[in-house]
C-alpha cells in the first residue's frame, strides 16, 4: 500500500512540476516576444529553479537510508535551487552527539579552492595542515579534514569530493577515518554527479 501511495504522490508531484514548467516556459516566450526581457528572464529563472528542485528530489532518492547505524532524518531533507546559483541538497542522519550529513552543491564557490589544493602540489604543500589530507574515493581525489571537538574531545571528519562542477561534502561526528571512507565509497558518486550537472 505504501508503495502505491508513494508512486501516486510522485506522479502527482511530477504532473505539478510539468504544469509549473510549462506555465513558466509559456510566460518566458510571451515576455520575450513582447520585448519584456526582464520578465522573460524571471520566468526562465523560475524554470531553472523548478528543474533544480526536481533534480534534488531525484538525488535524495539515491542517497543511502542510513550512514552506518545512523538513520536518515527524511523530514529534515533540504533541497533548493536558485536557477543561476545552482542546486543545493542536504540530508542529515542521526542526532547529537553522533550525527552525519551529506551535502551536494552544484556550482559551489569552493570547487576552485579545493581543486587547487588537490591538483597543484605547490599550493597543497604551502597549505599543509596536520588535520587535512588528500585521499581517493572511488577514483576521485578528495580532501579529508579531521576536526577535534575541544569540549568533548571526540573526533569528527569532513570529506569534500569535487566532481566536475559539483561538490559533495560528507560529515560524520564522533567517527574515524575508516568509517567516513567506507561511507563515502558506498555513495553513488558518479550517478549523483551526472544528475547534478
Amino acid at each position: 500500500m505504501k508503495r502505491v501511495l508513494y508512486t501516486f504522490l510522485s506522479l502527482l508531484s511530477l504532473t505539478s512540476f510539468a504544469q509549473d514548467f510549462d506555465k513558466n516556459l509559456t510566460a518566458a516566450r510571451t515576455s520575450y516576444g513582447s520585448g519584456a526581457l526582464g520578465d522573460a528572464r524571471f520566468s526562465m529563472e523560475q524554470m531553472l529553479r523548478d528543474l533544480d528542485m526536481a533534480i534534488g528530489g531525484e538525488i535524495l532518492k539515491v542517497l543511502p537510508p542510513a550512514v552506518g547505524s545512523l538513520k536518515a532524518n527524511d523530514k529534515e531533507d533540504n533541497v533548493s535551487g536558485g536557477g543561476g546559483t545552482g542546486l543545493f541538497v542536504r540530508r542529515t542522519y542521526g542526532a547529537e552527539p553522533k550525527s552525519a550529513s551529506i551535502e551536494i552543491i552544484n556550482n559551489s564557490p569552493m570547487i576552485t579552492s579545493i581543486n587547487a589544493i588537490l591538483t597543484m602540489p605547490l599550493i597543497g604543500g604551502m597549505m599543509r595542515d596536520e588535520n587535512q589530507k588528500q585521499i581517493k574515493v572511488q577514483g576521485y581525489k578528495s580532501l579529508l579534514n579531521r576536526n577535534v571537538n575541544s569540549d568533548t574531545g571526540k573526533t569528527g571528519y569532513e570529506l569534500q569530493i569535487p566532481l566536475n562542477n559539483t561538490l559533495i561534502t560528507l560529515k560524520i561526528d564522533d567517527t574515524n577515518e575508516a568509517e567516513i571512507t567506507q561511507t563515502a565509497n558506498a555513495l553513488p558518486l558518479s550517478k549523483i554527479s551526472t544528475m547534478a550537472q
